[in-house]
């Protein structure tokens, strides 16, 4: 377990769910972001604001931690239906470039930025994780059903840029771990609209979600940087 540990997205059901799931598991200091900078009420969690389209925030929360970075990053941000109801396309039909620049802003862009600007933070000869919440649907191979275009899409893109960042900083920092993390179906404001169909037992509840991810970041080894991982811990082929 890290001794610190920095979570964007921390008032979102896995987010909320991954910081106490850091904090029960020993780890000291805890940055939780969200739009609002609320946090836990714990001494170990220490809030901060930020906007996933506003890349100047995104720097701002960087600055914050420059002189002691977390040993963890997480980023546990995401959107599957927009707010004004706009869900995922059945159909190419259906696309919107507007609703893909959306969509592609909050999984892709924001995720992104929030790499560029922790990443840069981490010391060399020091090992960290970098971790993005990502989807399996987000795999080109395992595409058997199509549709969903704007998500799948962005996860895919999603998924490219954390390989591209695992080779770049295998250069400098050889003991990092940067990888996407697939948290299964989980009971939380993203799948609510599509939980009427699934089978039993395939709903998770965020708290055990979030304690699968922990459990996978900590038996990661930077042999396995550049992939993406299930809550199990088995990976999710490109």
């Amino acid at each position: 377990m890290p001794r610190s540990a920095c979570v964007f997205g921390a008032s979102g059901g896995i987010g909320r769910a991954l910081c106490e799931a850091l904090a029960a598991g020993g780890c000291a200091r805890i940055h939780a972001g969200s739009r609002s900078g609320a946090v836990p009420q714990a001494s170990a969690f220490q809030g901060f604001s930020f906007d996933l389209e506003d890349e100047a925030s995104i720097a701002a929360a960087a600055a914050m931690m420059r002189a002691a970075p977390p040993e963890w990053v997480i980023v546990a941000t995401g959107v599957l239906t927009l707010a004004d109801g706009s869900g995922p396309e059945r159909s190419y039909k259906r696309l919107d470039p507007g609703i893909m620049a959306q969509v592609f802003a909050r999984n892709t862009i924001g995720p992104a930025l929030i790499a560029k600007h922790m990443l840069s933070l981490m010391p060399r000869g020091a090992p960290f994780t970098f971790a993005a919440l990502s989807a399996r649907v987000g795999s080109i191979s395992d595409n058997r059903l199509g549709g969903w275009h704007s998500y799948r899409a962005s996860k895919a893109a999603l998924n490219m840029l954390l390989r591209n960042f695992a080779l770049e900083m295998a250069r400098t920092h050889p003991d990092s771990v940067i990888v996407g993390l697939h948290p299964g179906t989980v009971d939380s404001a993203l799948s609510a609209p599509f939980q009427s169909g699934l089978a039993e037992g395939q709903l998770t509840k965020p708290a055990t979600a979030a304690a699968n991810l922990v459990g996978v970041l900590a038996r990661l080894t930077p042999a396995q940087s550049g992939r993406v991982f299930d809550f199990r811990g088995d990976e999710v082929p490109a």
